[in-house]
């Protein structure tokens, strides 16, 4: 039986959460995952996974939920992107869900500008010339796309630095694992 759930947008941000996981040491049966899909879904009350949990919680298989989303960007999307609308949009969900008492929220990106996604987080625990290395082939390569530029992060990111993915102790990332360690509290 799991105890905690995680809604997260895509599988990506899950295997990363996973890995942070094993790091702190927690038990991953007791995780029941929620993709969400992209971040509309997220902020719809009606959608799907949000059923399922609420339906996981009023059987008292989950006791506790943390929302793990993007913030995006504002010049992205107007509505939903950058850290204020998010954490603005999260707010009405959660209430529109009336499960205030279980849901906690984590908002990914980079910590100095508050907009991105999981990928700038990770890249904000970099030191500048890391930094600067993998976004200078983002420069030069032209990828359009935010998909493909997440998508390529993570790989450049993994090839890279391959025997340390992540540094975990990095004081960006202090947040979350107090989100998570409240999770498991």
């Amino acid at each position: 039986m799991c105890s905690v759930g995680i809604a997260v947008e895509g599988k990506s941000d899950r295997k990363f959460l996973e890995k942070l996981l094993d790091d702190l040491a927690f038990n991953q049966n007791d995780v029941r995952f929620y993709h969400i899909g992209n971040k509309s879904n997220f902020f719809k009350p009606d959608y799907k996974r949000h059923t399922e949990l609420k339906e996981d919680i009023e059987f008292e298989e989950i006791k506790k939920v943390l929302f793990v989303i993007d913030a995006d960007n504002k010049r992205d999307n107007q509505r939903y992107g950058g850290y204020e609308n998010t954490q603005n949009e999260l707010e009405k969900l959660i209430s529109a869900l009336g499960l205030e008492t279980y849901i906690d929220t984590f908002i990914s990106c980079d910590p100095n500008t508050k907009e991105g996604y999981l990928e700038s987080l990770i890249l904000s625990s970099l030191d500048e010339d890391k930094r600067q290395c993998i976004q200078h082939f983002l420069d030069c390569s032209q990828f359009k796309s935010k998909e493909n530029e997440k998508t390529i992060v993570n790989q450049i990111y993994s090839m890279g630095y391959p025997n340390a993915p992540y540094n975990f102790q990095h004081k960006n990332f202090d947040k979350l694992k107090q989100k998570l360690k409240n999770l498991f509290s």
